[in-house]
């Protein structure tokens, strides 16, 4: 998993309340087991007309946001079923971090899994950052995650609460393969010692 430092990208509004994980990813697209080639998925129903054709009253395809990195949501955002495909096609879109009042749970802990991180603020600083986002392309926004602050395009600074050991893993890029790799001497040893005592196992 990559590391998730500090980067600048393009804040995307989408102010929708309770966007849930079919919304995020059809049930139509669950049937690989692999990470990449689903964020063309991503919103699918929102995102294309019947024919296929891009809709483009659709945020994620106005040309100011076709490479946001950055989601100003509503609230309760990841609802719904438990599929980790949700937050595999966001990240697979280019999405690093999404800003909202709340997220279902099982979401929120999957994003962290998967690279990205969920931000919860208050509403008021949700609608400013919903509001610097609307000015397009010329809102960059930067995310620091050591110093958890996001600094908005007119260079306001808000702070944000994270989970000491999520944080952990993201800044050092460690998901749950990672964190046990981190114990592979102490495992090695533990099996070899194991080998010797109990060779009939």
């Amino acid at each position: 998993m990559e590391k998730f430092t500090k980067f600048t990208g393009i804040a995307a509004p989408m102010p929708l309340v309770n966007i849930d994980t079919d919304m995020i990813i059809p049930k139509g697209f669950l049937k690989t087991i692999k990470r990449t080639g689903l964020g063309v998925h991503a919103f699918d129903e929102m995102r294309y007309n019947t024919d296929g054709s891009e809709n483009p009253d659709f945020v994620l395809n106005k040309p100011a946001y076709r490479k946001s990195e950055i989601l100003v949501a509503g609230d309760n955002f990841g609802c719904g079923s438990s599929r980790e495909h949700a937050p595999w096609a966001l990240a697979d879109f280019g999405i690093k971090v999404v800003i909202s009042t709340s997220f279902a749970d099982i979401f929120f802990n999957n994003c962290f899994k998967n690279g990205m991180l969920p931000i919860v603020l208050p509403q008021e600083q949700v609608d400013l950052l919903m509001k610097d986002a609307e000015k397009g392309e010329n809102a960059r926004v930067t995310v620091d995650l050591d110093a958890q602050e996001i600094t908005a395009s007119d260079g306001e600074v808000i702070k944000f609460d994270v989970d000491a050991f999520k944080k952990h893993c993201l800044l050092n890029g460690l998901d749950d393969i990672g964190l046990t790799m981190e114990k592979a001497a102490s495992i090695a040893t533990f099996e070899n010692r194991m080998a010797a005592e109990r060779p009939w196992v």
